[in-house]
């Protein structure tokens, strides 16, 4: 639990906050021949210019330490930074390459959503719209919202 504050702190010490991302409104969207809808992944603006965006409004990351396609957190780290999951095939809204999204097996089976072969996940302290932990090392390595490319943002 003291892990937990001390995370919640760090973020909250950024200060930065997005207005509501425009095109990242939506429901999860259907993929074409998928009997599951899959997590609808956006690109929006936020203080750090145009980022990726899942379901509910809500900001993702990208974790240092992953490999390609390959998660690293588990545990406390996924309690903090719970990972975009999809049932379906994940969705690319506009300004997303659909050849660059995908989905990872997480050690339970579950399918974690990957832009550009990272895979994504939220900040479990933030709000629709929030973005309060770019670019802070906790759990281990830095944590950075993601650009159209899946670079990390500035």
């Amino acid at each position: 639990m003291a892990v937990a504050g001390l995370a919640l702190a760090a973020c909250e010490d950024t200060g930065v906050m997005a207005g509501r991302p425009a095109d990242a409104a939506g429901a999860p969207a259907a993929a074409a021949g998928s009997a599951a809808p899959g997590a609808r992944i956006v690109l929006a603006g936020s203080p750090f210019g145009r980022i990726v965006w899942g379901p509910g409004r809500r900001a993702v990351y990208a974790f240092e330490r992953d490999g390609r396609n390959r998660s690293r957190c588990y545990g406390e780290c996924a309690r903090l930074w719970p990972p975009v999951l999809t049932r379906g095939r994940p969705v690319a809204g506009p300004g997303l390459r659909r050849s660059l999204i995908g989905t990872t097996r997480r050690r339970d089976g579950r399918r974690q959503v990957t832009y550009a072969g990272r895979p994504l996940y939220f900040y479990a302290h933030e709000g629709p719209g929030q973005v309060l932990c770019h670019n802070v090392d906790l759990n281990g390595g830095f944590w950075w919202v993601v650009d159209a490319r899946g670079r990390r943002r500035p």
